[in-house]
């Protein structure tokens, strides 16, 4: 018997594997820029700094996962969306330290390949890098029969931008009557699955072909939407010092990352009457009868990524603005404090 014929019988496929690496191979070197030395399937990866001298130099980096949006993964078949959400997340992320991102990598665990849906998974992943102008360096899939259930699996990413020394936005430029302006979602993004799940799953009985009627769409085509990337309209303003301070909306909604950006000196007032939320939160807090102040803890509410400007800017911020695919909402104002978040609902 052939050594890749036991390994299979023990759940790892090697052939599957090797003809999965292939097919990755030929959309990761998509995604490669000048920089980038050696090619894909190498022990390690190495990306060059060769021109970048001059200012100051940092690279920034992040990690994190898909959390329980992949359970909508496994619910609908679908697998070329996860991929992408998790870079755009972490393109986010570094944006708030003024970083461009460089290159991403992955890890892939599952219980037995498939190479159709690791490929789709990946496909996403190149899809997420090119949209924000970074490779897809490297990665790791780990076949482990038995450690996770039939047709699940788990991803992980991780991302290293570069920015300016002077341009990683500090708390100490932060005072009262700055701004704070915010850029729209398109619904959950990759946080608040638990609960979502929880509405429409277990108290509402939806299926993912219902319709919600707060929205007018099916229910999986809503809890399958892209995770927002602003890199391409953020950027450009923070390249021209328009931004003292950003905060992308994620999980802890904005208390929890509104908070993270303040100094000790400062708070920081935000008016939910100033938008009005997907249809999607209405939704959830009518099948899970949740209360707007927990909303507002969990979710992004519409909200997915938020900046702080100072008034004298805003005329640039308007010249130099280019959201095209979200919308843009003064939603509050920096006032005298101590650090704290204070939301004001009506």
């Amino acid at each position: 018997m052939k050594e890749a014929e036991r390994y299979r019988e023990a759940g790892v496929d090697l052939e599957s594997a090797d003809r999965a690496k292939s097919r990755l191979g030929e959309l990761v070197r998509r995604t490669f820029t000048k920089e980038i030395a050696g090619d894909f399937g190498d022990f390690g990866s190495a990306f060059s700094l060769k021109g970048y001298g001059g200012k100051e130099k940092y690279l920034v980096s992040s990690v994190d996962g898909a959390g329980t949006k992949l359970k909508i993964a496994f619910m609908s078949g679908r697998h070329d969306t996860v991929g992408r959400d998790l870079v755009n997340h972490l393109v986010n992320d570094i944006l708030c330290l003024g970083a461009r991102p460089l290159f991403f990598m992955d890890y892939i665990g599952l219980g037995k390949m498939n190479e159709d849906i690791v490929f789709d998974i990946v496909k996403g992943m190149t899809e997420g890098c090119k949209e924000n102008g970074c490779a897809l360096l490297g990665g790791e899939t780990a076949e482990m029969p038995g450690f996770y259930a039939d047709g699940e699996y788990d991803i992980a990413g991780f991302i290293a931008g570069m920015a300016d020394k002077d341009a990683i936005p500090g708390k100490s430029a932060l005072k009262a009557g700055d701004l704070i302006i915010g850029f729209s979602s398109n619904g959950l993004h990759t946080n608040g699955y638990t609960l979502a799940r929880k509405a429409f799953f277990d108290i509402g009985k939806m299926k993912l072909d219902d319709l919600i009627p707060e929205t007018g769409t099916r229910l999986g085509e809503e809890l399958l939407k892209i995770h927002f990337s602003y890199f391409n309209t953020i950027y450009p303003l923070m390249k021209k010092r328009l931004i003292k301070a950003a905060a992308h909306i994620t999980g802890g909604g904005f208390e929890g990352n509104i908070s993270r950006i303040l100094s000790s000196k400062v708070d920081a007032v935000i008016n939910t009457y100033h938008w009005f939320p997907p249809g999607i939160f209405k939704a959830i807090m009518r099948l899970a009868n949740v209360g707007v102040e927990e909303m507002y803890r969990v979710f992004n509410m519409g909200i997915g990524f938020v900046t702080v400007v100072g008034e004298s800017e805003i005329p640039k911020l308007r010249k130099y603005l280019d959201a095209a695919n979200c919308e843009v909402v003064p939603i509050g104002m920096l006032r005298k404090g101590t650090g704290k978040v204070i939301l004001q609902y009506e």
